[in-house]
């Protein structure tokens, strides 16, 4: 029986800041959560047409920006100049998107925990992967507790071990397909973070066998939130910074 590694990461977790309450993947919204008490945040990186990693959730700009088109091919310096914030409300109207090491630069020196999912553009994966665990590697250097490295996609996953093999990887999943856990082991990942609903007691004792952590997404209603920590589960990523108190067990 293998039994899981220490985990120094906190249960609670906030979704792209601080949830709904200001524009997702902004600084103004991880200053919000952690303003609520909330220790670690999750957060969507992809990088720019000329390379840099930054802060967005959609492959296009429309839903959260003032821009147009596939972030992805845009240069940084165009990306930049985007209201972030207005799509959200008038207080937060002229807020830009934040660069990766921005935000890592901003959780260090809080000594806040940082969950990078990696969210490449369609067909850049692998680089996506690389790029990101480059920087994490780099600005995490020293520190005590790396960040988690998250992806849907498992090229992504890859190209994150290629690069930094020391930083912690997680595969995310929608569902449970056959050999969902074979895929967590195959990249070498310390957690397997699932859509909340697919958690049972035989998937979580699975998960834990297998010397891993089992977090969810995205848990915003109190049943859901006691049926996960009944279920043991060790991570619950929120919307509702406002509704669970991220000192509670």
């Amino acid at each position: 029986m293998t039994t899981p590694s220490a985990w120094p990461y906190p249960r609670w977790i906030a979704h792209r800041g601080a949830g709904k309450l200001a524009p997702e993947n902004t600084l103004a919204a991880f200053r919000l959560g952690a303003q609520h008490g909330y220790r670690m945040f999750e957060c969507d990186a992809k990088l720019s047409s000329d390379g840099v990693a930054f802060l967005l959730h959609d492959a296009t700009l429309e839903r959260t920006t003032n821009g147009h088109g596939t972030a992805g091919d845009q240069p940084w310096g165009t990306l930049a100049q985007l209201d972030a914030g207005a799509w959200h409300s008038r207080t937060y109207a002229g807020e830009p998107l934040p660069t990766l090491e921005h935000l890592a630069r901003w959780c260090i020196a809080n000594g806040h925990f940082l969950n990078i999912e990696i969210k490449p553009t369609p067909g850049t994966e692998a680089e996506t992967g690389r790029a990101v665990a480059a920087l994490a590697a780099r600005l995490w250097h020293g520190q005590s507790v790396p960040p988690l490295l998250t992806s849907f996609k498992p090229q992504a996953l890859a190209g994150a071990r290629e690069t930094a093999p020391h930083l912690p990887r997680g595969l995310l999943l929608d569902q449970l397909h056959d050999g969902w856990l074979d895929t967590a082991r195959q990249w070498g990942c310390v957690a397997v973070v699932c859509n909340h609903a697919l958690w049972s007691a035989a998937t979580v004792a699975e998960v834990h066998l297998a010397g891993m952590r089992a977090l969810s997404y995205t848990v915003n209603d109190d049943w859901a939130a006691q049926r996960l920590v009944a279920l043991h589960t060790d991570g619950i990523i929120t919307d509702r910074v406002d509704l669970f108190s991220p000192a509670e067990a």
